[in-house]
């Protein structure tokens, strides 16, 4: 078994929460792709985090939790910036993100920062997420994208509030657009395909993707599972197991993570069947995740997902 690389951002979440009758924000590591890391580590996978870290305490301390949980930080640069903060807040389980710190910490890995070696040698490249808005890690995860020779793996992760209108919106839609062709994985969750492609059914946003050439497409629809589009099949849904959610913050993140890291053991399913059995799988991880509160500190371990859903 090989690497993955996974190419994004890494922050601090503050997430609002209530303690002895009074409103306080507790701090966690997180960033999506942080946290798909992290989940790859966690169930079993060797991982590589790729991204800006800021000089402060905060960022160090990113990086000293990266390195207790068995994820290389090889490849991330520490810059001149303050790492940023994302301030959480919630509306029953899901949650709300707003984002602080200009220069953005985590939007300042640029092309010529890349551990090339490090990528080409990746079994699994993985890039998406908020780092896409910024030019120069834009990018780098371009160079990363034309230098991977093993699988690679995309996911938009749209965070609405960084978009600055309707331009903004286009812009991002072109990247999915210059991404998925050479993606063996696009997974995305129903609010990004309905904010990338307003009134269109999340089975058609599935197929679409496929048809720009992206070779498996998960659709995550929360407590109702999620829409797979592998080969050339139809759109099927696989329902996810019913949990006591608490918090799903890291909950999609988990479902990439948990393809990942099948895609390291395994390589890319042959038949849509073997599709199926591993987004099944990734759900489970999922709904785990939302039973604990946070993200990153949240992933469990593949013994973890089989004593809370035993065959």
């Amino acid at each position: 078994m090989g690497y993955a690389v996974v190419l994004g951002e890494a922050l601090v979440d503050l997430l609002d929460t209530e303690r002895d009758g009074e409103r306080v924000y507790r701090q966690a590591i997180g960033g999506g792709p942080l946290n798909v890391a992290v989940g790859v580590a966690r169930l079993g996978g060797a991982a590589q985090f790729v991204g800006s870290l800021g000089d402060d305490v905060l960022g160090g301390r990113i990086r000293a939790f990266l390195s207790a949980v068995d994820v290389g930080v090889a490849g991330a640069v520490t810059v001149p910036a303050p790492t940023t903060l994302a301030v959480v807040t919630y509306a029953g389980p899901e949650p709300d993100f707003r984002f602080y710190g200009e220069p953005a910490s985590y939007g300042l890995l640029g092309p010529d920062d890349l551990d090339l070696a490090l990528i080409e040698g990746a079994d699994v490249l993985y890039c998406g997420s908020i780092v896409l808005l910024r030019p120069g890690t834009l990018a780098a995860a371009r160079r990363a994208w034309s230098l991977a020779t093993g699988l690679r793996v995309f996911d938009p992760n749209v965070r609405p509030r960084l978009l600055d209108g309707p331009t903004a919106l286009e812009a991002l839609r072109e990247v999915v657009a210059e991404f998925a062709p050479g993606a063996h994985l696009v997974k995305l969750s129903a609010a990004d395909a309905s904010l990338l492609y307003p009134g269109e059914p999340v089975e058609g946003v599935a197929v679409y993707l496929r048809e720009l050439g992206a070779a498996t497409v998960v659709v995550t629809l929360g407590a109702a599972g999620a829409v797979l589009a592998a080969a050339d099949a139809d759109p099927v849904r696989v329902p996810a197991p019913k949990v006591d959610a608490i918090d799903a913050t890291g909950a999609g993140d988990s479902v990439m993570a948990a393809l990942i890291a099948d895609l390291l053991v395994a390589g890319e399913p042959v038949t849509p069947d073997g599709w199926v059995e591993r987004v099944a799988f990734a759900l489970r991880v999922a709904g785990l995740v939302c039973e604990s509160p946070g993200g990153a500190t949240a992933m469990p371990t593949r013994a973890d997902v089989e004593r809370r859903f035993p065959a």
